[in-house]
Order: structure tokens, then sequence, then C-alpha cells
């Protein structure tokens, strides 16, 4: 990891802003996620501490899609472990999870940005319950499902005639009192 020292000014702001958003409860429910996944006990250690080299990133997406990440690098080098986080992310990207929940390698690896990686694996969770061959467990709430409806066209008639009350109304209202063009009188 990089030795960035303290920051100073808006970037203590905004990294006091990104710390604010850590919900503790929610990481804890993502590690046990991952634990009922893996069925293995995670190694001890805060939630960026045990998930920052990837491997056990890459052994969850293994299980929830086996073969997905064919080799994982257990060890070597810091550019080692960021490539397993980068396996990570195509292989959640290939597996339905969408771009915009994704987080960048160098929010876990260089701890910038932890709320975004829990959101990230929060919304693989959420995919899981796309993939009918995945049998369980699930994490976080079901995506809803397409609710179609066929309305017949007498029914969509009907529909027209209504107004609803987003136009308003005009019950009551006329133009009696409105002097457009009068003069003052004093």
């Amino acid at each position: 990891m990089a030795s960035r020292g303290c920051s100073y000014g808006l970037s203590a702001q905004v990294a006091n802003k990104i710390a604010g958003k850590r919900d503790p409860q929610l990481e804890a429910e993502v590690l046990g996620w991952i634990e009922a996944v893996l069925g293995e006990r995670l190694p001890s250690g805060t939630f960026e501490e045990v998930l920052r080299d990837g491997t056990i990133l890459c052994r969850l997406m293994n299980k929830l899609k086996p073969g997905s990440i064919p080799k994982i690098n257990s060890q070597g080098g810091q550019f080692k472990m960021m490539e397993n986080i980068n396996k990570f992310q195509s292989a959640i990207k290939d597996y339905g999870v969408p771009d915009i929940d994704c987080f960048q390698t160098v929010d876990l690896y260089e701890r910038r940005n932890i709320p975004q990686v829990t959101q990230c694996i929060m919304a693989l969770g959420r995919t899981c319950y796309l993939h009918p061959e995945w049998p369980g467990p699930f994490l976080g709430p079901k995506p809803a499902d397409e609710n179609k409806r066929n309305f017949s066209e007498e029914q969509l008639r009907a529909g027209e005639g209504v107004i609803n009350l987003q136009y308003g109304t005009n019950k009551g209202a006329n133009a009696t009192g409105l002097n457009f063009g009068n003069t003052r009188h004093m």
C-alpha cells in the first residue's frame, strides 16, 4: 500500500465523509454471507483486511460460478494481489452485477472507499437471485420481477376520459372580480 500520509483540507473532508458512510453491521452481514457461501470461517480482522488481497473474493466468485476465475494468486507482491481484485471485478460483471455497483481496485487495496466495496458485494448477493442454478444463500432483498399488464382496448379508451388530479381541478373557479385594464381609483 502506498504511504499517503495524513490528508488535510478538502482531502480530509472527503476522507471523513467516506468513512462516515461505513456501516459495521452491514459489513458484518456481508462477511457472514461470504462465510456461508464458502462454508468456512474467514480469518479474523477488519472487513478490509480480510478482503484486501482478493483471494477470498475470487474463491467466493468461483463458488457462485465455478471456473469463473481459473487462477488465483496466493503469493506475490501487491500487483499479484491487485490482479486478484481485477479478476473478481471482471467475473462479477460477467455474472450480471451492474457497472455502477462495482468498485475500483484501489478502493479496496488502498482502503480508499470501503463503503463502495460493501455496496458491490451487496449487489453481487442480489444478483444471485437472478441465477436459478444458485441454490443460496442470498444477500439483500430480492430484485423485483416484471409485472406486465394487458389492458383491453375498451379499458384503455375508458382511461382517456378521466382527468387526473395532477392536472388540477376547476371546481368553483370563475373569473369574477378580475379587472384587467381598469384604471386605479383613488
